[in-house]
């Protein structure tokens, strides 16, 4: 069993900045695919940003310049620092890993809420 346990949401204002980590534990492949996703209230759960065990990232383009995804692959974990937010940022920030990274295998974490005020 994998389990993800994230931390670091809050609230915040508008251009502040808040970082997300996330510790995984278990059955870790060492190729896998670890990120971020987040839903706000009334829209689907949407891809933030990925980092593969190699190092590459994925971004979406609403955060791309702004937040940035890091790992530790000897602790299996995973943060997200994020800047210069916005209020559209407002959300439940999942974390979130693919292992192994060819599979369709995902394990979630609980969730962080993540406020930010205008």
């Amino acid at each position: 069993q994998v389990q993800l346990v994230e931390s670091g949401g809050g609230l915040v204002q508008a251009g502040g900045s808040l970082r997300l980590s996330c510790a995984a534990s278990g059955s870790i492949f060492r190729s896998n695919v670890m990120g971020w996703y987040r839903q706000a209230p009334g829209k689907q759960r949407e891809l933030v940003a990925t980092i593969s065990s190699a190092g590459a990232t994925n971004y979406d383009d609403s955060v791309k310049g702004r937040f940035t995804i890091s790992r530790d692959n000897a602790k299996n974990t995973v943060n997200l620092q994020m800047n210069g937010l916005k209020p559209e940022d407002t959300a439940v920030y999942y974390c979130n890993v693919q292992s192994p990274a060819w599979s369709s295998i995902n394990y979630w974490g609980q969730g962080t809420q993540v406020t930010v005020s205008s």
